[in-house]
């Protein structure tokens, strides 16, 4: 065995032990277990999002959460491969140090699965932890980027004027904290809202009102709620009648990411169209990308699909989404989604990096900016992801012909400084780098 040999293969049985020390402190808890699953394993509303329950919840949301079918329709476009398992052996370095195996680093930093294409080759696909090529898994707020993506045909009809107040479209946004703002201000988190996002304060208003209106988070007695005696039921309402303006900001002033925006780029969708969110996906994208599997969309208690974050697929269809937005709205020959909607998202201006460099959480990240509800890393290359908590990325990198896709169970809920999520994110990146050399990779 020579040097180089040894050295992969000691690696990955560190990443392997490492994963393994990892989940033995959950072997007591590990989920559902039993028919029916015993008490201290059952998954419930209230810990679904909790390590190691989540392991079992994100990829059956289904039976968590109320959701609406996104049929697949027509050929399956075939992905060929895994062509090149050995970068699978690949060595990495984490940002503590560690010297671990591609698979090893995603495995013992919380992945549930990671896929790599270039072009339209599969090149290398691991699954963990139980999961495998058919399972779903929520795609948490990945579904901003989906929606977004979505908005550009809206865009491109001439049916929606980008420096419109929403309130134009959504009369019922008049008053509230939307009103002043700007379409594209929306789509860049740039609204100067007084609402905030916050997921470790259970006695914040995003608990306590946005959560349970979502219907993907846990309130005591908050199911129960009935729409005839709530004045906040659904997500709708809280838009409506909870989000106020922030006296301190104007919109444009600031980056400050906030899901509502994308509840009302959701809204947006379904009013201009005419149809549910869910008929909108299915019929102008998910027919169109020769998808494996159906998709689902979490609902909120109104039952209205959760533009924010209630998308669920399989591995490889994400890809075939992710490709498509690589390929400038292209897949399979047929202009899915307009180029020049795609390419929006990469016009980054001075504005959009000041605003993502004063914001103090990204500081210590490698984020340049946000736009239409895309995290850019480098615009030049075609460089940036879709990002959801606890974990969840689309990575595409069009100067390497490049889509990465990993989902993942993530104790920690936000990716700003996350070790865990910066370790995949670097990984990826440097992966994608290597596969630019010819030929192959040395």
């Amino acid at each position: 065995m020579n040097s180089r040999s040894l050295c992969v293969l000691l690696a990955t049985m560190i990443g392997v032990a490492l994963a393994t020390v990892a989940l033995a402190d959950d072997k007591a808890v590990k989920p559902m277990q039993g028919v029916p699953a015993s008490r201290d394993s059952q998954v419930t509303m209230a810990n679904y999002r909790d390590y190691p329950m989540s392991m079992w919840a994100f990829r059956n949301a289904g039976a968590v959460l109320n959701m609406v079918m996104v049929p697949r329709e027509g050929d399956i476009r075939p992905l060929p491969g895994p062509l090149r398992p050995e970068l699978g052996e690949r060595i990495f370095t984490d940002p503590t140090g560690r010297q671990l195996s591609f698979d090893a680093l995603f495995e013992s930093n919380y992945a549930d699965a990671v896929l790599v294409m270039q072009g339209s080759r599969l090149l290398h696909e691991a699954y963990f932890h139980d999961f495998n090529e058919r399972s779903h898994h929520i795609w948490f707020s990945m579904t901003k980027s989906l929606v977004s993506a979505m908005f550009g045909l809206l865009v491109a009809d001439g049916k929606v004027e980008l420096d419109a107040s929403p309130a134009k479209y959504i009369p019922e946004l008049k008053g509230s904290g939307f009103e002043r703002t700007t379409i594209q201000q929306v789509l860049d988190h740039a609204t100067a809202i007084d609402f905030k996002e916050n997921y470790t304060d259970q006695e914040s208003d995003f608990f306590r009102f946005y959560a349970p209106a979502l219907n993907m988070g846990y309130m005591p007695g908050a199911a129960d709620v009935q729409p005839q005696t709530a004045k906040i039921y659904g997500v709708h309402d809280f838009l409506v009648h909870f989000i106020k303006a922030d006296p301190a900001l104007l919109p444009g002033d600031a980056f400050d990411y906030n899901s509502s925006n994308a509840d009302v780029l959701g809204w947006l969708t379904a009013r201009i169209s005419g149809q549910s969110l869910q008929d909108f996906v299915q019929q102008n994208l998910w027919a169109k990308l020769g998808a494996e599997h159906d998709a689902y969309l979490a609902v909120d208690r109104a039952l209205v699909p959760v533009a924010t974050g209630g998308m669920n697929t399989t591995l490889r269809d994400a890809a075939r989404f992710g490709m498509m937005i690589r390929d400038r709205g292209e897949f399979a020959g047929q202009q899915v989604l307009p180029a020049q909607w795609v390419d929006a998202t990469l016009a980054v201006d001075d504005k959009l990096r000041a605003n993502m460099a004063a914001n103090p959480k990204y500081g210590e990240e490698p984020w340049a900016a946000y736009h239409n509800m895309w995290w850019i890393l480098d615009e030049e290359a075609g460089e940036y992801c879709a990002v959801g908590i606890h974990g969840q990325v689309i990575y595409i990198n069009r100067s390497a012909d490049t889509v990465m896709v990993w989902f993942s169970s993530q104790p920690v809920a936000s990716a700003a400084r996350n070790p865990e999520f910066r370790a995949k994110l670097q990984a990826a990146r440097e992966l994608a780098v290597a596969l630019t050399r010819k030929p192959g990779l040395q």
